[in-house]
């Protein structure tokens, strides 16, 4: 069994993706536009909810890896408000420089929650979200790796 994170975007998930894919070393595993859907004709009644105009071209699925883990995310309902209440993704790097890096990464556009400091559990910790709302926990310098 695995628990994946699901995030959605709502509209601005090539946005995101792009931006992950360049600080975070996000790779694409598979994508599709609501254009590309099997049943793209009938859009409204697969899903039973009606998209904006224009969001042919926005992404119905995607599966992207960061490090070793598997994400997904969507546009969702195109809304223009995402919303990321209640949860985090923590990212543990491999030392505190490259814990930096991706906290700084992160912060370009965002808002810090916690600046990086050191703590009992790990030489530098973070929290912040990203400019798309992400809350994300950043780890480096981590003696024992979360299990």
């Amino acid at each position: 069994m695995q628990v994946q994170p699901y995030l959605f975007f709502e509209g601005r998930c090539e946005e995101a993706i792009t931006f992950y894919r360049e600080n975070l070393g996000a790779q694409v595993v598979m994508m599709m536009r609501f254009s590309e859907n099997p049943e793209a004709g009938k859009a409204e009644t697969a899903s039973g909810c009606s998209l904006p105009p224009g969001s042919e071209n926005k992404i119905m699925h995607v599966a992207f890896t960061i490090g070793d883990s598997m994400l997904m995310a969507s546009d969702g309902m195109c809304s223009g408000k995402p919303e990321f209440k209640g949860v985090s993704l923590s990212l543990t790097a491999s030392d505190e420089q490259q814990a930096e890096k991706y906290f700084n990464a992160l912060s370009n556009g965002g808002q810090v929650q916690m600046p990086m400091t050191q703590t009992f559990f790990a030489k530098r910790f973070g929290m912040v979200a990203d400019k798309f709302g992400v809350s994300w926990m950043v780890l480096g310098g981590v003696e024992h790796k979360p299990a």
